[in-house]
């Protein structure tokens, strides 16, 4: 049985249960996570917890509706036991219909039609890091390697302990300058999710430094589930000049390579980032989007 829970009701050690015993859990979907970069969630749940859904809300004019946080690229149907199409429409039904709009991600485990919904395909690029970095290595595209040659030929350092709140704001005064949605709070809401998660020991940050000790780049990085996910990233014209975000991403791969892990490079539709994942032997990953527009006239047509 599916039941609804608003937030106050939800067992959060259950729920976390769920999630680390999934057959495909995320880092986005721990409660902690949630209630930081999503505060007020509500649920589906199935039974004791075996599957679960978070409704990430919010409200508009008096109108209830799901969206997709800042932060967080997949959520949609978490299970114990493998997810079958039916398992997923029947979650999907069971969304109150105070929701009035919805449009959400689901997780790449999710890949099935979605009755009365419109769906989209979204790309991310995963790399299995199970192998020796010898032989992940290999995989690397001629371009890359040329790059990395060049990179480590020049005066900068790899620290495995960066500082996150300063990879911020690199992002912030280079490339996020043109990236005029994400506003302070998105911003302050990211970096508590980053403390939080080091505290428990699900991140690590790591970044580049130039002959004179300052950082020029930086990543960071959630770790949960045999996944890794390249959740941020920061640089300057000194960094993409001395190609440090290839030596950076290189050094990861290096440091966790023979490890039952999949890096997941967060992305994407963009060709140029997809062609730099890829250039690692990153290997493309549909997960999709979903939408449905019950809102009242005139809104519906509004939001279209």
């Amino acid at each position: 049985m599916i039941k609804y829970l608003e937030h106050h009701q939800i067992d959060k050690v259950k729920w976390d249960d769920c999630i680390s015993n999934s057959c495909n859990g995320i880092i986005y979907a721990y409660s902690w996570y949630l209630d930081i970069a999503s505060p007020g969630w509500d649920a589906l749940v199935e039974n004791n917890y075996e599957s679960v859904f978070p409704l990430t809300k919010n409200k508009k004019y008096g109108i209830d509706y799901l969206f997709n946080p800042y932060f967080i690229q997949q959520l949609g149907l978490f299970s114990k036991e493998k997810i079958l199409q039916v398992d997923l429409n029947n979650f999907l039904s069971a969304i109150p219909e105070q929701f009035k709009f919805i449009e959400i991600n689901l997780n790449s485990e999710n890949k099935f039609v979605t009755p009365g919904f419109e769906q989209k395909q979204n790309l991310t690029h995963h790399l299995d890091l199970s192998a020796s970095y010898e032989s992940i290595s290999k995989n690397y595209s001629e371009s890359l390697k040329r790059n990395l040659k060049k990179a480590y030929a020049l005066k900068q350092t790899v620290a495995r302990n960066g500082y996150a709140p300063y990879i911020v704001v690199l992002f912030r005064t280079n490339r996020g300058k043109e990236i005029t949605k994400l506003k302070d709070r998105h911003y302050s809401q990211f970096e508590k999710t980053v403390e939080v998660a080091l505290q428990k020991n699900f991140c690590e940050v790591y970044d580049v430094n130039n002959e004179k000790g300052n950082t020029i780049a930086g990543a960071i990085f959630m770790e949960s589930n045999n996944k890794a996910v390249f959740i941020f990233s920061g640089s300057n014209s000194e960094a993409r000049d001395k190609f440090s975000m290839a030596l950076l991403m290189d050094t990861y791969i290096r440091d966790h390579s023979g490890k039952n892990l999949i890096l997941d490079f967060e992305g994407s539709n963009d060709v140029n980032l997809a062609r730099f994942y890829k250039s690692f032997g990153a290997k493309e990953i549909v997960y999709l989007q979903i939408k449905k527009n019950t809102l009242p006239f005139p809104l519906k047509f509004f939001k279209k």
